[in-house]
């Protein structure tokens, strides 16, 4: 079972005097290494906070795509740099804290300065709106009657819809057929295409086309019920503590000086806030969660032990 804190985000980092009034200004564009391919998702959102931090810092952020390995040619360059805040990146959950538990990387979460969190986008079970299965009762029934049989998309083995899926399986004593995917595109393809009866997806991914009638959100995954799919209960509400999504915040190389954070948390605190940028992530359906540096380190630690736990009893590449 995978049960992820919310934590409270606690003004008191920002109203502590280093953040107040912060004194480090950049006198040269800044880059923000994305360790995804360009025109997904974390891109978009990527691209957006960077326009806005633009006006903050007064220097140009220019995003560079690393895409590769699952995030970790991105994580590692990013993990490489020099820490003196001009080389920032967007970091992702699970792949951040799962690849080295999976495997030997050249990059650990101690390599990281964690300026903030921005989105946190639940997972989300999605079929097609003329499926018969009509709600979640009705998928764990045929779960139970054709066991190992329903085959369901991801966007990969270790991705936060296979972790979240093979919580469920255990939790409900259920189980499915795991089809990987190199991306959410293509688990949606395939979802309206016929080719599989279940995607599992984030609720920012779906709920366009859960608007225009084409797709059924049977459960989603936050801690509480995202606005725009109120009617869809959560996992929790049906009795499955299963809690899981994908955070996307922003790093720096460890040994970040303490003002540099301070700036780059303010302008990010800022932006988040700023109400523009709240109407452009409403319209790329971003579900924001602000956290602060403590904050955030706090979350991927959290994650960091459940993850390693559930290894450690079922290792998720077997």
């Amino acid at each position: 079972m995978i049960a992820r804190r919310m934590l409270l985000s606690a003004p008191s980092l920002l109203a502590a005097p280093a953040f107040g009034q912060p004194q480090w200004r950049p006198d040269k564009s800044l880059t923000m290494i994305v360790a995804f391919a360009a025109g997904g998702g974390t891109d978009a959102a990527a691209r957006t906070i960077a326009r806005f931090m633009e006006r903050d810092l007064g220097q140009p952020v220019v995003v560079l795509n690393r895409p590769g390995a699952g995030g970790e040619i991105g994580f590692t360059e990013l993990a490489r740099a020099r820490p003196d805040g001009l080389t920032i990146g967007f970091i992702n959950t699970p792949h951040i804290v799962t690849l080295p538990i999976e495997r030997r990387t050249r990059f650990r979460l101690e390599d990281f300065s964690l300026i903030a969190n921005i989105v946190d986008d639940p997972g989300g079970l999605w079929v097609r709106a003329d499926s018969g299965i009509r709600d979640f009762a009705g998928l764990l029934a045929a779960a139970r009657a054709q066991p190992g049989t329903i085959g369901y998309g991801t966007t990969g083995v270790g991705s936060d819809d296979h972790l979240a899926m093979l919580a469920l399986e255990r939790a409900s004593g259920t189980s499915f057929l795991h089809v990987p995917f190199g991306g959410s595109a293509q688990v949606k393809q395939n979802l309206m295409s016929r080719a599989i009866p279940l995607a599992v997806m984030n609720v920012a991914e779906g709920v366009n086309e859960a608007r225009q009638g084409v797709l059924r959100p049977l459960a989603q995954m936050g801690a509480a019920r995202w606005a725009p799919l109120g009617d869809v209960p959560t996992l929790k509400e049906l009795g499955f503590e299963v809690v899981e999504g994908s955070m996307r915040g922003m790093a720096a190389p460890a040994g970040l000086p303490p003002e540099i954070l301070a700036r780059l948390s303010l302008a990010l605190r800022r932006t988040v806030d700023d109400p523009e940028f709240k109407a452009s992530a409403e319209q790329q359906n971003l579900p924001l969660r602000f956290l602060g540096p403590e904050e955030f380190l706090a979350e991927l630690r959290g994650l960091q032990r459940s993850y390693q736990a559930l290894w450690d009893r079922h290792p998720w590449r077997d």
